[in-house]
């Protein structure tokens, strides 16, 4: 797909959004089911079924889907198509590239062991290592704009109001 492309296919949805802000607000939603016989939960995608489980630091066999790897997927795959779509819009050519996010965890916080330690990422790093000729000037401004609009990353960056609520069928 090239710039023009791509302003063509955006540009009556940008100004849909602009005459109708409300348009614009969508929820996306997730679900999942709970497997009675083990520890997992069966995370409907849209394409398949993803059965996300322990990791093995906290006991897992390894063999589920660990959620703190799908969290770091959903990044690489936000991130990887912003990039993609940015240098699209900027005429910047990428031959190849590889996106790679790196998460640190203190598992002693997962398990309890350790209330001092944090649950979750302490830290997440997010590379792009790309096959193109593009200036130094144009990457930073790849970069600066890729941050401003992955929405998994400004989410992670700046996190949303939470709310947990359980109700019993």
């Amino acid at each position: 797909m090239d710039a023009d492309t791509l302003r063509s296919i955006q540009a009556p949805i940008k100004d849909s959004y602009r005459s109708e802000p409300g348009t614009a607000l969508v929820t996306l939603t997730a679900r999942g089911s709970l497997d009675e016989g083990s520890l997992t939960c069966k995370v409907e995608t849209g394409k398949a079924l993803a059965i996300a489980g322990l990791h093995p630091a906290t006991g897992g066999s390894g063999a589920e889907l660990c959620s703190g790897d799908m969290l770091l997927e959903a990044l690489v795959a936000c991130a990887g198509v912003t990039l993609k779509a940015v240098s699209t819009s900027l005429g910047i050519t990428l031959r190849s590239g590889v996106v790679r996010a790196e998460g640190d965890l203190d598992f002693r916080g997962t398990l309890g062991v350790d209330r001092q330690a944090p649950v979750g990422f302490s830290t997440i790093r997010l590379t792009f290592d790309l096959d193109t000729d593009a200036e130094p000037d144009q990457l930073a401004t790849l970069l600066k704009l890729t941050e401003r609009y992955c929405v998994v990353f400004q989410t992670l960056n700046t996190p949303p109001a939470l709310s947990l609520a359980i109700s019993q069928s």
